[in-house]
C-alpha cells in the first residue's frame, strides 16, 4: 500500500494523527497550574508562619519586662522594711521629745487632718530620706503620732481647750501574772504597764524603672 493511499484512509477514518501530542501538552500545561497553585499555598503557609513565630518573640518579651517589673517591685518592699525600723530607732531614741512636732525629722505630733495624698512630692517634702540601698532603691518615711492636737502631750489640754485625745493603749492597775520564766514565789515583785502611744510610719521606696512602694506600720511606744 502506498503511503498516499495509508494517509487518505487515515484522514477517512477520523483519527488524528496530532492526538498523542495534544494530550501531552495538556498535561503538562496543568503540571504547571498545579505547581503554582502550590507555591501560592506555600506562600500563605510561610506569612503564617513568620506572623506567629513574631507574635511569640512579643510574648516572651512581655513576660520577661513583666517578670523583671515584679522583681524590682519586690526589692522595693524589702527596702522599705529598713526604712520602718529607721523610724522605729529614732522614735525608741527620742521618747523625751515625741509631745513636739519636728519636721526636720520627718516627725509630726499630730495625725492629719485627712488623709495626704501619699503620690504627691510635697507630701514628702519633711520626710527623712536613708539614701540609695545597694539595689539602687531610695527610703524614705515620715512619722505621725496618733493624737488629735500637736505639740500637746499624751494626756494634756489642746490650744483650743479640749482635752488631747491619742491612741493608746491602758497603764495597768495591778500586775500581770507572772509570765513564763518569771518568780512564782510570794512577794515576787509585779510590774505594772505604762500606756503606749501608737504612731504611724509611712514609708515610701523609690527603685529602678519607675518602682515605687508605699507601706505603712504601726507601732506603740511606752512613755
Amino acid at each position: 500500500m502506498r503511503l498516499s493511499e495509508f494517509r487518505s484512509k487515515v484522514q477517512g477514518s477520523g483519527f488524528n494523527v496530532h492526538a498523542p501530542k495534544r494530550a501531552t501538552m495538556l498535561r503538562r500545561l496543568s503540571a504547571m497550574r498545579q505547581r503554582g497553585t502550590v507555591l501560592f499555598i506555600a506562600l500563605i503557609v510561610l506569612v503564617a508562619m513568620t506572623l506567629a513565630g513574631i507574635a511569640i518573640m512579643r510574648s516572651v518579651d512581655t513576660a520577661t519586662l513583666i517578670a523583671g517589673n515584679l522583681a524590682f517591685k519586690q526589692s522595693t518592699i524589702q527596702s522599705s522594711d529598713n526604712g520602718v525600723e529607721q523610724a522605729y530607732q529614732w522614735l525608741i531614741a527620742n521618747r523625751a521629745v515625741l509631745a513636739n512636732t519636728n519636721l526636720g525629722t520627718g516627725y509630726y505630733s499630730s495625725r492629719p487632718g485627712a488623709e495626704p495624698d501619699w503620690n504627691d512630692p510635697l507630701t514628702w517634702a519633711s520626710a527623712i530620706s536613708l539614701g540609695a540601698d545597694a539595689a539602687g532603691n531610695t527610703t524614705s518615711y515620715l512619722i505621725h503620732r496618733l493624737c488629735n492636737c500637736p505639740d500637746t502631750p499624751y494626756n494634756g489640754t489642746c490650744a483650743t481647750g479640749t482635752a488631747q485625745q491619742c491612741a493608746l493603749t491602758s497603764a495597768s492597775t495591778t500586775p500581770p501574772p507572772p509570765a513564763q520564766g518569771d518568780s512564782y514565789a510570794v512577794g515576787a515583785p509585779g510590774y505594772l504597764e505604762d500606756p503606749k502611744v501608737f504612731y504611724r510610719i509611712t514609708v515610701r521606696t523609690q527603685g529602678p524603672r519607675n518602682t515605687t512602694s508605699y507601706v505603712q506600720s504601726m507601732v506603740a511606744i511606752a512613755l
